[in-house]
């Protein structure tokens, strides 16, 4: 699959994730076999763009592979600002929010509150595409509510204005992520658009994707939640959708060391002092693979050190490696 002037090397994108698809979750991800990884949404707000938490989100490691950052906002030439922003930050390609069903987003009429509104959705992406010369993607939902569902049109404004590549979201805002994906607008939306649809939302498995592919007829597919405390599931899906093989999960050995690497690159990205708190919610993501009924996770967030949550979490690993599952 391409996006303008990039090949992937495979069908299978990470989704960007508010406070997850930070640099060290997407070098794993890219490792594992991810095709495409996007970073945090970038707020279109002026005064944050040169912040450091900013700069953190938009931090770049050449293992990621292409270089995709996501922005949010409402007002077209801002929008058209922060993308060329981004492009002199190094982004190879621009993706446009339209999809997230935040509260705090949606009040600024960003995110997927724009649905709502297919004239300025037009502005936006006429005023995005024409500020820079890399290939400007969008993400969106079916609609904003059930009584709602536009993403056909919307998709259609998006070919006309030069997007590149759409992801889609099988539900409205409305729904958030609760019930089933539509994946028959998605559906719909790729028998009308010659551009590249990519297909997202419950896709937590190789063969959910393979069915995903092939009963939409998406270019692509986009993984999202699954992937929390699992990057190794893009492995598993490009080889069932790209070689038809069975990859089966790493051994429990390799799942407990991609999880220590992963702690000690959050420490060293963000510094320790920040470090060992985001790294709580990946390890309770991880635990869920590796020892779902552990009580270890309390014991885990109630340190507040680096240095000795990697000790502790390699000592537990230890136990269970042999064997000592009550622990």
């Amino acid at each position: 699959m391409r996006i303008g002037q990039y090949q992937l090397k495979n069908r299978i994108l990470l989704a960007p994730m508010a406070g997850i698809t930070d640099q060290p979750f997407r070098k794993l991800c890219a490792h594992y076999g991810a095709g495409l990884t996007f970073s945090e949404m970038m707020s279109t707000n002026p005064q944050v763009w040169h912040t450091e938490k900013s700069k953190l989100r938009l931090a770049y490691h050449q293992d990621i592979g292409i270089n995709a950052v996501q922005i949010a906002g409402s007002e077209p030439q801002e929008m058209a600002q922060a993308a060329q922003v981004n492009v002199d930050y190094g982004a190879e390609i621009i993706d446009i929010n339209m999809g997230c069903p935040a509260k705090k987003v949606n009040k600024k009429l960003a995110g997927s509150a724009l649905l709502q509104f297919p004239e300025l959705v037009r502005e936006i992406l006429d005023a995005v595409v024409n500020a820079v010369n890399v290939p400007v993607t969008l993400k969106i939902r079916t609609g904003w509510d059930r009584k709602n569902r536009n993403c056909l049109e919307i998709a259609k404004i998006a070919e006309q204005c030069g997007i590149r590549a759409l992801t889609i979201h099988g539900r409205t805002r409305e729904c958030l992520y609760n019930g089933e994906a539509e994946y028959d607008n998605i559906k719909a939306v790729k028998a009308a658009v010659s551009i590249p649809v990519i297909a997202n939302g419950d896709i937590i498995s190789a063969e959910k994707a393979k069915f995903v592919l092939d009963y939409t007829g998406a270019d692509a597919i986009m993984i999202g939640r699954a992937a929390l405390g699992q990057p190794w599931i893009f492995q598993s899906v490009a080889g069932l959708i790209e070689h038809d093989s069975t990859i089966l999960e790493p051994s429990l050995d390799e799942k407990c060391e991609v999880a220590l690497h992963h702690i000690a690159e959050l420490h060293q990205f963000y510094g320790a002092e920040k470090g060992y708190r985001i790294a709580r919610k990946h390890v309770a993501w991880y635990l869920q693979g590796i020892q779902p009924n552990s009580n270890f996770r309390q014991t885990f967030n109630r340190i507040t050190d680096a240095k000795s949550q990697l000790v502790a979490l390699e000592e537990f690993f230890n136990l269970i490696r042999n064997g000592k599952n009550n622990v």
